[in-house]
């Protein structure tokens, strides 16, 4: 599988009026705190609150009419299952959505809102088997990374970047599976090559850098980050191989660094993100002794989908001990 900027070009004349075209906002108190002029590019505030909705349209606009009767069907416990369910209703096409039962329920009613049929599967094993079972009856499978048009949906992020600040010199992106980064790095390294890419996991869901270090994708046993929305088993050898290739290196920060950020933004700039976003400011964090005044820093907001209960219970286990130590 290949990806190219045309495809990512194409994507983005698919997409318009289907996607939001979200805001890339400069942020004072992030300058100053990073040391550098530091913007915000906010996929938070996309439809659905993540950027999943571009790849799924993409996917599902180029499929044939007999594939669209068929209907679609893709396994995800977070944001790619509301951006497939989403897209698949403005679309018209039947949507199934496998999910683990340890999904929680803002994620489920969220994806049963936009009209998709859920099936809740025993954990995630388990909803990749029925996804196989779905597939054998027919339905189209709508990958979370493993396809080129998809990723090529997500890099349409990298092109409204270079829109905005065309001379970005370090863009931070969380990677789950990695189409995202794939696609964003695809755009950016391909019109500005001098521009860095910094890739961005939680312990426990750090699938692309264990990938790196061991020279080929690998399974992780599981998924014990709360960045659940990060929480790809495996990378593909596509998506591997793409950031090998064009991504600077893929930082590893903790979930207790990643909520402290995610708290930091709410507080100091009121933008509610999710923890497999926030950790992007956390690497930012780690490496803002290396930043000049000539650099330009993007730190890519991918999504914002956390309940009240979630916020209380990241508050209780991490910002309450760091607080009191």
């Amino acid at each position: 599988m290949k990806l190219s900027l045309d495809d990512i070009c194409r994507a983005q004349h698919r997409l318009r009026g289907l996607v939001h075209r979200t805001p890339l906002a400069h942020s004072a108190t992030l300058s100053a705190h990073l040391g550098a002029p530091t913007y915000l590019k906010l996929e938070c505030l996309q439809k659905t609150g993540s950027f999943k909705p571009r790849g799924a349209f993409n996917r599902m606009l180029a499929m044939t009419a007999e594939e669209r009767q068929r209907g679609v069907v893709a396994v995800s416990g977070g944001n790619h299952a509301q951006g497939v369910a989403y897209a698949a209703r403005q679309l018209g096409i039947a949507a199934t959505i496998c999910m683990p039962a340890s999904t929680p329920r803002n994620y489920i009613d969220a994806t049963r809102g936009y009209g998709a049929e859920i099936v809740l599967c025993p954990d995630i094993k388990g909803a990749f088997a029925e996804v196989a079972r779905r597939q054998e009856m027919g339905r189209v499978l709508v990958h979370p990374f493993d396809d080129p048009l998809v990723a090529a949906g997500q890099g349409t992020v990298g092109l409204e970047i270079l829109e905005d600040v065309p001379d970005a010199t370090r863009v931070y992106v969380s990677i789950g599976g990695g189409g995202f980064i794939g696609g964003i790095a695809t755009a950016i390294r391909t019109i500005k090559p001098e521009t860095k890419l910094i890739g961005v996991e939680t312990r426990g869901a750090d699938a692309m850098a264990k990938a790196l270090a061991a020279g080929e994708p690998v399974e992780l046993p599981a998924i014990t980050s709360i960045a659940r929305t990060l929480g790809a088993p495996k990378v593909s050898d596509f998506t591997y191989r793409l950031v090998r290739e064009l991504v600077e290196e893929v930082l590893v920060v903790e979930d207790a660094e990643a909520v402290q950020a995610l708290f930091f933004l709410l507080e100091r700039t009121k933008l509610l993100t999710e923890p497999a976003s926030a950790c992007c400011l956390a690497a930012a964090q780690k490496q803002k002794s290396t930043f000049t005044a000539n650099d330009r820093i993007v730190i890519v907001l991918c999504g914002g989908n956390v309940s009240a209960e979630d916020l209380t219970q990241f508050h209780a286990r991490f910002m309450a001990r760091a607080t009191s130590g």
